[in-house]
């Protein structure tokens, strides 16, 4: 009885050891593709190269060769790009995952990617410039949100977290609605191409301001985030349970919510809408470091970051003409929902 014992606790530190080590070997994964995005695409660049364009970058010296102008102006931008994008929507989608309890709910639950896209496509039919256009992305997004909990508020008697889903559906498909009538209404040599690009999502044309402008509201978003992970912990128990211990649901839901939103608005308004990550990422993160949100938030950012660092690498060197990022993580996004779908009946946590 004993010897059984004391295996047990051998298997669970054991467990706990390898459950450690996640996070820092995801890190190291993440600096690694970061090291391979900056060396593969159509001018090849050396790892030397790479390094020397580092050194000067931390130096605050101008590039001198095509490869540190290469690396620091185009390349350089759009990788560090993908990381927080990546790393906010797999973070975000860990949030909605856990605060609905569902393993197939994504950042764009609550519709905020698609009132992001129909901003930017107003934008795009207006002929605004391109930091308009992120504008009205990013207020489309809130907007959204904004809309769904402007419903959700108005349905008393129902439960809140079925009624915002729904919600979401809802204002969504009128926003997608709206996305299809200005396809119509564009002129199908200039705006159309645009609009259909934007909305596979792509990292080609991020540059630095659209990072500066995109990371601070980030931060913003996911501070509240770190702050109540202990309380989103008990959130995923349900709000019976979370009262009882304490915790007021409705209003940590709405201030957990919101700070998921702006992370996701913000990064959507500079990448356009890529889909997956936040599905795919936080449900393989969950498996190998538990529901635990204080460990899963870092592991889902840093495996987010890499696999978007890693998939927008992929779309800019498969072929001559680059694929957009999106059709890429829904190749890879789609086996992975079957299996989850199939995988679904045998229970979640």
């Amino acid at each position: 009885m004993g010897g059984r014992q004391a295996t047990g606790e051998r298997d669970t530190l054991t467990e706990r050891r390898g459950v450690s080590l996640v996070v820092p070997v995801l890190a190291v994964i993440l600096l690694a593709s970061i090291f391979v995005a900056l060396t593969i695409g159509a001018y090849p660049v050396t790892l030397d190269g790479a390094l020397s364009a580092v050194a000067r970058l931390w130096a605050g010296e101008a590039a001198q060769s095509a490869e540190e102008r290469v690396l620091l102006n185009i390349r350089g931008p759009r990788v560090l790009a993908g990381v927080i994008v990546g790393a906010a929507l797999a973070g975000a989608g860990a949030v909605y995952q856990g605060l609905f309890r569902n393993p197939l709910v994504s950042p764009d639950i609550l519709g905020v990617s698609a009132g992001a896209g129909f901003g930017a496509v107003v934008g795009i039919f207006l002929s605004l410039p391109l930091a308009a256009i992120q504008g009205l992305a990013f207020v489309g997004g809130l907007a959204t949100v904004t809309l769904v909990y402007a419903v959700a508020s108005a349905v008393r008697g129902r439960d809140p977290t079925l009624v915002l889903v729904l919600g979401g559906v809802v204002v969504g498909a009128l926003a997608g609605a709206g996305i299809s009538l200005l396809k119509i209404l564009a002129d199908p040599y200039d705006q159309l191409p645009a609009i259909t690009f934007w909305l596979l999502g792509s990292l080609a044309s991020t540059r630095g301001g659209e990072i500066a402008s995109a990371l601070p509201i980030v931060l913003v978003g996911l501070a509240p985030l770190i702050l109540l992970r202990w309380r989103i912990n008990v959130l995923s128990l349900g709000d019976e349970e979370a009262k009882s211990l304490g915790v007021e649901a409705g209003r940590v839901r709405n201030v957990v919510i919101a700070a998921a939103t702006l992370i996701t608005a913000s990064v959507v308004a500079i990448s356009g809408v890529i889909g997956w990550v936040g599905l795919v990422v936080p449900h393989i993160a969950r498996m190998m470091v538990g529901p635990n949100f204080e460990r899963l938030l870092p592991a889902s950012m840093l495996m987010g970051a890499a696999y978007l660092v890693l998939v927008d690498t992929l779309a800019r060197s498969i072929a001559r003409i680059e694929v957009p990022i999106g059709i890429l993580t829904a190749v890879v996004g789609a086996p992975f929902f079957l299996w989850l779908l199939w995988r679904g009946r045998h229970g979640w946590s």
